[in-house]
């Protein structure tokens, strides 16, 4: 959706630019998540034995190989983004029906069904934030905004501040598809103009918005935490508020390194 909305960014590069980024997230609510549970004396599974380990890392090969097929294949340049997409579906096709027998033969018109669906509803989205990106370029919004924030301070360590805040609050409210649709042509000339990648606003705004899916008051991945965890939302905001602490440190390295999201990219000769 990204790449759509900036007019072109390499999908490929928007791939490895997240692993870099995503790593560190991880890692920080890794720690966040090991002190709490050391703090509250939670307890621990069972160890498992070499043999159980080998066992279960052998029954999820077939899956992990997924990402190594799909990013390997659009890097080594055998297929593109788009071709990537069919064969990840025929793959996870294979794995779900003849390999690991999760899903019916009976089961799959339902689950096509639904996936036109869901196609539908991006598609729709896309097709209005269209319509609506050409309207702001028609008005020269972007460039308007741009202006403004220019005008408002010079200094690029302000610039993305506030655009962070912005995207942080948007996230919030609202869905992640329709934000980065609309916000990318906005806020897109305003970072290039002071010197940043077009892909390293791809991971920046991504983070971004993945934190607002998180957070109160419409926050759908805390919706569906609480509803599997069967508690309610008021009920863990405070023991969430460290682990937002994370993704915002996270976020802030993102933001300010642009070496962490840009350097595999470059490596893999993606961007120059």
């Amino acid at each position: 959706m990204y790449s759509l909305a900036s007019g072109g960014a390499s999908i490929a590069a928007l791939f490895v630019a997240g692993y870099i980024p995503g790593i560190i997230v991880g890692l920080s609510l890794m720690v966040v998540a090991g002190v709490y549970a050391w703090k509250h004396d939670y307890p621990v599974g069972e160890k498992l034995t070499i043999k159980e380990a080998a066992i279960k890392l052998l029954d999820a090969v077939p899956s992990l190989l997924l990402i190594i097929i799909v990013i390997g294949g659009i890097v080594a340049g055998y297929f593109t983004a788009t071709e990537a997409s069919a064969i990840a579906v025929l793959y996870t096709f294979i794995l779900s029906v003849i390999i690991y027998r999760e899903v019916k033969w009976k089961e799959l018109p339902q689950i096509l069904l639904d996936s036109s669906a869901t196609t539908a509803i991006v598609m729709l989205l896309i097709a209005a934030s269209i319509a609506m990106s050409w309207v702001m370029a028609y008005q020269n919004i972007p460039q308007s905004i741009t202006t403004a924030l220019l005008n408002l301070t010079s200094n690029p360590i302000m610039i993305f501040m506030i655009i962070n805040v912005i995207l942080l609050a948007v996230g919030t409210f609202m869905d992640m598809t329709p934000a980065v649709l609309i916000f990318t042509p906005i806020f897109l000339p305003v970072v290039t103009s002071l010197g940043m990648d077009p892909v390293h606003f791809g991971i920046m705004m991504v983070l971004n918005l993945s934190i607002g899916l998180c957070t109160p008051p419409v926050g759908s991945v805390l919706f569906v935490g609480c509803s599997v965890a069967n508690t309610k939302i008021e009920n863990v905001i405070k023991p969430l508020l460290p682990l937002f602490a994370a993704m915002i440190i996270s976020l802030l390295l993102v933001t300010y390194l642009p070496d962490l999201s840009l350097a595999l990219p470059k490596y893999f000769g993606l961007i120059k």
